[in-house]
């Protein structure tokens, strides 16, 4: 008795999940060539806004480069970290193994490097998150041979953002370390 309710809900469940499938698949109608192919330029040219956000963020960590300048030739300034993170990404270890080379090979130059946070959160939970993130890429130059002697942390927290919008790009922007000449 109680298996064949039990196979009898499942049935339901099942049809149901197929039903509802069914209705939200989305179906397109060819009417003419010339109409589809208007149709289509029209949709390349309306590019969707969720692509345009995944093509500069992976997750929440921006990866574009309209923000990044170049603390020397082929070497980026700064590296992006996620939402109240710290944690260096794989293209932040990257770029900071480029910094920590070149910072090597010019033994004469120190460096500040700045913590930045987005505009979310209290003003001093930003300016603590910012030191971290500048303490974090300051370790990995560290652990590639740059001396500590060289390198000064500062944070601005929130006070200095690169994109002023209030949306997930723009935080996204915002959430940096940068590594600027000091001399």
């Amino acid at each position: 008795m109680n298996l064949s309710k039990i196979l009898k809900n499942a049935f339901l469940v099942v049809i149901f999940g197929l039903i509802v499938t069914a209705c939200a698949t989305k179906k397109s109608v060819k009417t003419t060539t010339e109409s589809s192919t208007t149709t289509k330029a029209a949709e390349t040219q309306k590019a969707d806004p969720i692509e345009k956000l995944d093509a500069l963020m992976q997750g929440d960590v921006y990866i574009g480069s309209d923000t990044v300048g170049e603390l020397a030739s082929g070497v980026p300034d700064r590296v992006f970290f996620a939402t109240n993170e710290t944690i260096l990404t794989t293209a932040s270890r990257e770029t900071l193994r480029k910094q920590a080379a070149w910072l090597r090979q010019n033994s004469d130059v120190t460096v500040v490097v700045e913590g930045h946070a987005d505009e979310r959160g209290t003003r001093e939970y930003n300016l603590a998150l910012g030191e971290r993130r500048a303490n974090a890429a300051k370790d990995y130059l560290m652990t590639y041979g740059v001396s500590s002697d060289r390198i000064k942390v500062l944070s601005y927290g929130k006070e200095r953002p690169v994109d002023s919008g209030s949306n997930p790009l723009s935080w996204s922007k915002n959430r940096r370390s940068v590594t600027v000449k000091a001399n």
